[in-house]
């Protein structure tokens, strides 16, 4: 009897001193280096499993105790796989807390105005954080993997920057982009002027493209993109030069020639009325406002006056001396102000 009660005292006493250590342990912080560490945990791992390889690492004194302790949260099955930052200061409650919750570490791309379908896909590929699965797939491949087998890849994507965990693949990457371009497209639409030259949102995304590369400047786009639909509206050519670079593909040196305006592809602006069969680019959500709400006006032409600005004229008249004073740098031109007939 005498013997009974003291191994009775005994794992009471025991008892007592684990609980102490286990709440000790639960407020206490973990092993970490001053600069923190990033931690990797895999799909599919356990509880035990996540406890054994913080305590071989030594981020951890007691694997059981944060076993007991994920139990007690109930948090066995709500581990989430990726990659985090653990930082100075975590306990092991916060720890759990963190890799339940998802916070794992997100890396951006940003996917740039006025680049082409493949020289998009060239930074997605080239991204350390991003799984490729697509890399020598042909558009039409990649388009059907995305869901939209035979639909053109050019425009169709947001430039925006993006975050995501490590381990994202490129075909989620694309669909994220693919979407997001999609409702902003759609949003646009919605709010459009009246009376534009578009029959569908994808109309206007072809513009937007050809204005994404005529001007860098946000402040002239709603006025060339009025150049373009006025000149739609009156069924003129457009003879822009960025739908024939892009018409001659790889033929194009760096340099456009008289040869090239007049050597015909779906393309050529100079041959052919009205818009081409794709957009060129990606175009932002500047372009993609700018030809929804253009600029009011009558200039018909453009030319190029230097440092990213261009010239508009209203008549043929006034636009060839503009090339002239501007392009060709002929002297003695006077000429009105930009937009204003003479």
């Amino acid at each position: 009897m005498q013997l009974f009660i003291v191994m009775t005292l005994l794992l009471l006493a025991a008892t007592a001193i684990t609980m102490s250590l286990y709440r000790s342990f639960q407020a206490s912080e973990i092993n970490l280096p001053e600069e923190g560490l990033v931690y990797s945990i895999p799909a599919g791992t356990s509880l035990r499993q996540l406890a054994f390889d913080l305590h071989r690492r030594g981020i951890i004194d007691q694997p059981r105790f944060l076993i007991l302790l994920g139990r007690e949260l109930d948090v066995a099955r709500r581990l989430k796989a990726g990659e985090y930052t653990l930082e100075p200061g975590m306990t092991p409650r916060s720890l759990l807390g963190q890799v339940t919750a998802g916070r794992v570490i997100q890396y951006s791309l940003t996917l740039v105005e006025g680049q082409t379908f493949r020289e998009m896909l060239e930074r997605i590929f080239s991204h350390p954080s991003i799984e490729n699965t697509l890399e020598g797939l042909d558009d039409g491949e990649i388009m059907a993997r995305l869901g939209h087998p035979g639909e053109h890849p050019e425009g169709r994507f947001l430039p925006d920057t993006y975050n995501f965990p490590r381990g994202t693949t490129d075909l989620a990457f694309l669909q994220r982009a693919y979407n997001a371009m999609s409702e902003r497209l759609q949003l646009e639409w919605e709010g459009r002027q009246e009376g534009l030259p578009f029959e569908s949102p994808e109309e206007a995304l072809i513009l937007a493209s050809i204005v994404e590369k005529e001007t860098g400047r946000v402040e002239e786009r709603p006025v060339i993109a009025g150049v373009f639909v006025r000149r739609l509206q009156k069924g003129m050519k457009l003879q822009t030069d960025p739908t024939v670079i892009y018409g001659m593909g790889e033929a194009f040196d760096g340099n456009i020639r008289l040869r090239d305006l007049g050597k015909d592809t779906p393309y050529n602006t100079y041959t052919r009325t009205g818009l081409p069969p794709t957009p060129i680019t990606m175009p932002g959500v500047d372009a993609i406002h700018a030809v929804l709400h253009p600029a009011k006006g009558d200039s018909l032409y453009f030319v190029a006056m230097g440092e990213g600005r261009h010239y508009f004229s209203s008549t043929l008249e006034q636009h060839n001396l503009a090339v002239d004073k501007f392009q060709r740098k002929k002297q003695g031109i006077k000429l009105p102000p930009s937009g204003y007939t003479q």
